[in-house]
């Protein structure tokens, strides 16, 4: 992308952004909450429209001269209802936890019980952690995955529902890679009289695609953030049921924020008119066959994955049979070029910030153009860095290899 005002007025800054660009260009990007936008997304980003304060909502604003920036708040909210079958949709959360604290704050009052997927389990920190605003502003109990399988129990989810008698079940995760039964958890909060509340931050794309299933009519409410698999700006949305629209409006604005970034908004509207193009669906098939491409090669190394496999676009990987953990592996792959998480597995001995796992995922990866067969080129990169952790003359080597990789498959411009 062209920089050429910021260049010329404030070369400091444009020298660090041609590096990160050139980083990406010549890295792997495996974090599996990262991709890469369009170019029609970034320059939507880059408008007049972050010049314009727009409290409120369409045809209801704080401001004067809205008119122009009601029509693009109207047209992301239009594509996006079509992408997923929501009755509802608010366009203005400026990211994921933000989103989803409206959300509960919308349905609760501090201090109501929820229950949500432990942290350590696949959850995300905004689904309960006692060091989240979620676990300190209301009772969250949580249920997990079953140790051998690594696939959720719906049986213990009921039981622990049936027995704690939550106000809200919150069905969704960060580091989960199997399908959720979003039917049985709506049955479950049905018996017990809960709200459901569905976080796709990860999968909106995949689910837009009609590759998985889909929460949004099932739920009453459903958040997500518009990157990650949905391959758009960084923000997020809140879809619900047309009957709780009113109080999720007023616990978006001025119930959590101020004016809303009609630059971002513009973005998505963009990213949601390109996942409802053919080409799009073909994208997230290519997500998924490259994951479970990633996954099996990993099972042929000997590596553990937690669930033994993947649905989704993304694994966990316990590398405890492997002789190193999470912070470790992170750094070997940094060195070689390959962006990685650190990711806890399931009742993990080791700390949060040093876990016994890694997160993978490729959505990024896809958007580049690589299918399974760079997928298995990809995964013995990570196997010899690993097993080399210590060789900084193997770790110049294997950087240079998924350079030219990269090189191969350059991000798209087009």
């Amino acid at each position: 992308m062209k920089y050429d005002h910021l260049k010329q007025q404030d070369p400091a800054v444009w020298e660090i952004i041609e590096r990160e660009e050139k980083r990406q260009n010549e890295e792997l990007e495996l974090i599996a909450s990262e991709n890469y936008v369009s170019p029609a997304v970034l320059e939507a980003m880059a408008t007049v429209l972050t010049n314009k304060y727009s409290e409120g909502y369409a045809g209801h604003r704080y401001y004067g001269g809205n008119a122009v920036i009601d029509e693009i708040e109207l047209l992301a909210i239009e594509r996006a209802k079509k992408l997923f079958d929501a009755e509802h949709v608010n366009v203005q959360p400026l990211s994921g936890s933000p989103a989803n604290a409206s959300v509960y704050m919308a349905f609760l009052n501090p201090g109501d019980k929820v229950l949500g997927l432990k942290l350590d389990h696949g959850g995300h920190l905004s689904h309960g952690h006692k060091v989240n605003f979620s676990g300190r502003l209301y009772n969250f109990v949580q249920y997990g995955v079953n140790l051998e399988t690594g696939i959720i129990d719906m049986d213990e989810v009921r039981e622990i529902a049936l027995r704690e008698r939550p106000k809200m079940i919150v069905a969704g995760f960060s580091a989960y890679s199997r399908e959720i039964d979003w039917q049985k958890f709506k049955d479950i909060a049905d018996e017990i009289g809960a709200y459901t509340f569905a976080d796709i931050a990860h999968i909106a794309g995949l689910i837009a695609a009609k590759q998985i299933k889909n929460p949004v009519p099932i739920f009453d409410v459903v958040s997500t953030t518009t990157h990650k698999t949905l391959r758009g700006p960084r923000g997020a949305i809140i879809m619900c049921k047309e009957k709780y629209a009113k109080q999720i409006n007023s616990a978006v604005f001025p119930g959590m924020q101020g004016g809303p970034h009609d630059h971002i908004t513009a973005a998505k509207a963009v990213a949601f008119g390109e996942a409802l193009k053919p080409e799009f669906i073909e994208y997230s098939k290519q997500i998924i066959k490259n994951a479970q491409a990633m996954a099996q090669e990993f099972i042929n190394l000997g590596y553990r994955i937690i669930s033994g496999g993947t649905d989704n676009h993304l694994m966990v990987l316990d590398l405890t049979s492997k002789g190193t953990v999470g912070k470790e592996a992170e750094k070997a792959l940094e060195k070689i070029g390959i962006s990685i998480s650190r990711s806890t597995i399931p009742n993990d001995p080791n700390p949060p910030m040093n876990p016994s796992g890694i997160r993978v995922g490729t959505p990024a990866v896809t958007t580049r153009g690589m299918k399974e067969a760079e997928m298995k080129l990809i995964v013995g990169y990570i196997n010899e860095a690993l097993e080399n952790k210590t060789d900084e003359g193997k770790l110049d080597s294997l950087k240079k290899q998924v350079k030219a990789l990269c090189n191969k498959f350059p991000i798209p411009t087009k």
